[in-house]
């Protein structure tokens, strides 16, 4: 039944992340933001709004029962999610409407030195929505380590 569906759904997504399948990921969040409906945004400015789109996504991790931290803090400012799981961490900047630059800030700012030397691989991964189709326009990574 749907518990199973459910079941099967979110062990996916655990497999994206414990496998670095990154491309998978996005499509999943991609489906994700698909899924809310059009009348949730109706007479309200909810999508122009980071985080909106950052808490939703967090409460999807947290769902899984990952080990996360929002606005986790550094010398050099706050990661806006960071994720660690045995084998990689996962830090994610997100940008509305912010032209494909949430990768760069991660890099300028070097969110990942927090993290070095504990022998698991960096992913960095900059994730902008679009204010008008409430959706991702750009996921974009790299690994580091």
């Amino acid at each position: 039944g749907q518990t199973v569906e459910k079941s099967q759904y979110q062990a996916a997504i655990y497999r994206n992340l414990t496998t670095a399948d990154l491309p998978a990921f996005e499509e999943t969040l991609r489906g994700l933001f698909a899924s809310i409906p059009y009348n949730n945004y109706v007479n309200n400015t909810i999508s122009s709004y980071e985080g909106y789109y950052a808490s939703v996504i967090y409460a999807y991790l947290a769902s899984l029962g990952l080990d996360l931290t929002a606005e986790d803090v550094t010398s050099k400012g706050r990661i806006d999610l960071s994720l660690r799981l045995d084998n990689a961490i996962y830090l994610i900047e997100f940008k509305v409407d912010g032209g494909g630059k949430a990768l760069e800030q991660i890099r300028q700012r070097n969110y990942q030195q927090k993290y070095q030397g504990q022998g698991k691989p960096i992913y960095l991964i900059g994730i902008d929505f679009d204010s008008a189709e409430r959706n991702l326009t750009a996921f974009d990574w790299e690994q580091l380590g």
